[in-house]
């Protein structure tokens, strides 16, 4: 089965928030297999953007159109509200930049799709209270190789989105590609947040 007739149950959620026909970006889009299955079953006019050429090459193969780019750069090739959605996911941990990005996400897009790895995860609680940094499935890095520069926990970004005037439409928060709705920041590895200007 190729990636254009499933997904991974993270990249399902985000599919599923958005509507046929929508001009998506995907910023770390990886080698597109959000896109092109949005291309595919959704009929969105999809872009990527990838800092690993590698990773463009593929979204080529799989038919999506995408550049290399620096996100920490900014989005300035891309004009007003351009997308319907713009999506990061998983990568916004990763970034110097993180307010900014976000802020460029909604200048770009009517609404941004965020996803990241929650540090309030008590799995995550667990290992530091045993002397160790996490690592886990949504955080399979040591403490010496990770790219990732900045935790947070659901509560965070609720403040990050609340300082900008960003408006929380709907979260989500999954463990092993299931959904978790009893104490969220406690239970769930992974947050998922669709927003919007305030």
């Amino acid at each position: 089965m190729s990636f254009f007739d499933s997904l991974r149950p993270d990249l399902q959620l985000i599919a599923d928030w958005i509507p046929a026909g929508s001009r998506v970006l995907d910023l770390g889009c990886g080698e597109g297999e959000l896109l092109a299955w949005l291309q595919q079953h959704k009929q969105a006019n999809c872009y990527g953007v990838d800092f690993d050429v590698n990773n463009v090459v593929g979204c080529v193969k799989a038919g999506v159109n995408a550049i290399q780019g620096d996100l920490e750069a900014g989005l300035a090739e891309f004009e007003d509200q351009r997308f319907d959605h713009v999506v990061l996911s998983q990568t916004i941990q990763a970034m110097r930049h993180t307010e900014e990005i976000l802020l460029e996400m909604l200048r770009v897009g009517r609404e941004a799709i965020v996803t990241f790895p929650n540090f309030g995860y008590w799995q995550n609680r667990w290992q530091i209270m045993l002397g160790r940094m996490p690592v886990s499935d949504d955080m399979p890095y040591q403490w010496y190789n990770t790219p990732n520069i900045h935790w947070c926990m659901l509560g965070d970004f609720d403040e990050l989105c609340a300082k900008n005037h960003i408006r929380v439409l709907e979260r989500v928060v999954m463990t092993g590609g299931r959904q978790v709705n009893f104490l969220p920041n406690l239970r769930g590895s992974l947050a998922f947040y669709r927003v919007t200007r305030g």
